[in-house]
C-alpha cells in the first residue's frame, strides 16, 4: 500500500511540469519534503506519527489538488491543535506550492483511539489549471526559455517552480526583458509585468508573472504573422554564402530597405512597414532576419556614451562580434573595441566578443 501511495505522490508531482512539455532543457521535477505520507487504505485518509509527517500529508492534499482529506494522528501531543495549527501556518507560508495556491486551511480534531483524527479542508485561491501549468525549472537558461516561450506566445502569465532560487523580483524582470528580445518577431509590445514570488524566502520558490499587453492579442498575431512573411521574402532575396558573407549581405540587404533614425519605431514591425527605426527596432529587424538565415545573433540593450541604445551581437567565423547597425559603416568589434567606442552593456547576459585565442 505504501507503493501506491509513493506512486500517487510522484504522478502529482509530475503535473507541477506540465506547461513546459517535453523540452530539452534544465528541467527538474520538486517536492518540498522528501517522505511520501502512509495511506490508512484510501488516498483521503493518511497516516502521520509525528509533525514532519504531518506537513508532508498536507502538501500531498495540496500537490494533488484535494479540497478535504483526513490525517490520523498517532501521537502522544497534549497539544495536538497547537500542532496542527503550526503545520497549516507552515504549509501555506513556506511550502511553494501552499503559498502560491492555498488561501487557508480548516481542520476539525476528533479524539479517538488509539490516534487522533484530524479532518482538514483546504481553501484554493488558484485553479487545478494553473496549478498543472506550473512549469519546474533549474537554472538561468531554463527560467529564461520558459519566459521566451511565453512571451513569445502572448500569454498572460507563466508561472515558475524554481529550484535553488536565491535571487529577487528585479533577476526576473532582467531575464524577461532578455527572454522578450530572444524572440525578435513576437517582440511587438513590451507588456507591463507583475512579479510575484512565493514565499517570501527559501531555496525552493514559485515565481508568477503577470503581463498585460497593451494592443490586442488577436492584432499582435496578425502582425508577427505579417511580419514573419515579409522578413521570410526578404532573406529569400540574399544569396547564399559562406557565414562571414552571408552575414554581411543580409546587413547591406537590411539597411537598402530600412534606414535608422532616432525618432523610429522600437519594433521590427515598425522598421518593415514604415522602412525606418530607432537603435531599438534596427537591432530587432536585424535579429530577425538573422534567425530567418540561421545566423546566430542577439539584441543588445545597453547605452552609448551614457545614452540608452541598442545593438547585436552576431556569431563569425572569428567568434562573436559586436555589430550596430545605426552607424555609417560595416564594423564589428570586439569587447575593448566596443567599450572604447563608448559602448557599455550588460557582460554577464552577452556572449563574449573576443580574439579566438582568447576565447574561453
Amino acid at each position: 500500500m505504501k507503493k501506491s501511495i509513493v506512486a500517487l505522490l510522484l504522478a502529482g508531482t509530475m503535473l507541477l511540469s506540465g506547461c513546459a512539455g517535453l523540452l530539452d532543457r534544465e528541467f527538474s521535477s520538486v517536492t518540498p519534503h522528501n517522505s511520501a505520507p502512509v495511506t490508512e487504505g484510501d488516498p483521503s485518509i493518511l497516516r502521520a506519527d509525528n509533525y514532519q509527517e504531518l506537513v508532508n500529508a498536507l502538501v500531498y492534499f495540496i500537490t494533488l489538488g484535494m479540497e478535504q482529506g483526513t490525517v490520523r494522528l498517532y501521537t502522544d501531543w497534549d497539544n495536538v491543535e497547537q500542532q496542527l495549527e503550526k503545520a497549516c501556518l507552515e504549509v501555506v507560508k513556506e511550502d511553494p506550492l501552499g503559498a502560491y495556491s492555498v488561501e487557508f486551511i480548516k481542520y476539525a480534531v476528533s479524539p479517538l483511539v488509539p490516534y487522533t483524527e484530524a479532518r482538514v479542508n483546504i481553501n484554493y485561491r488558484r485553479t487545478r489549471e494553473q496549478v498543472a501549468s506550473i512549469a519546474s525549472v533549474t537554472g538561468t537558461t531554463a527560467i529564461r526559455s520558459e519566459l521566451k516561450e511565453a512571451l513569445a506566445a502572448f500569454a498572460p502569465e507563466c508561472v515558475l517552480r524554481i529550484s535553488s532560487f536565491d535571487q529577487d523580483e528585479t533577476f526576473i524582470r532582467s531575464l524577461a526583458r532578455q527572454a522578450f528580445y530572444d524572440s525578435p518577431i513576437s517582440a511587438l509590445d513590451v507588456p507591463d509585468l507583475e512579479v510575484n514570488i512565493y514565499p517570501a524566502t527559501g531555496r525552493q520558490r514559485i515565481v508568477e508573472l503577470s503581463m498585460t499587453y497593451h494592443l490586442d492579442v488577436n492584432t499582435l498575431r496578425e502582425r508577427r504573422e505579417r511580419l514573419a512573411h515579409a522578413i521570410s521574402a526578404m532573406g529569400r532575396t540574399i544569396p547564399l554564402a559562406k557565414m562571414d558573407a552571408y552575414l554581411r549581405s543580409a546587413a547591406q540587404t537590411l539597411l537598402g530597405s530600412v534606414h535608422y533614425s532616432s525618432d523610429g519605431g522600437t519594433t521590427a514591425w515598425d522598421a518593415i512597414t514604415t522602412k525606418k527605426a530607432n537603435s531599438e527596432g534596427m537591432a530587432l529587424v536585424f535579429s530577425a532576419l538573422c534567425q530567418q538565415l540561421q545566423l546566430p545573433c542577439q539584441v543588445v540593450q545597453g547605452t552609448r556614451n551614457d545614452a540608452p541604445h541598442f545593438w547585436n551581437v552576431v556569431s563569425t567565423s572569428h567568434g562573436w562580434r559586436h555589430l550596430d547597425l545605426t552607424q555609417t559603416d560595416y564594423t564589428l568589434m570586439l569587447d575593448t573595441q566596443a567599450a572604447d567606442s563608448g559602448y557599455d552593456w550588460n557582460r554577464y547576459s552577452t556572449p563574449k566578443c573576443v580574439p579566438p585565442a582568447a576565447a574561453p
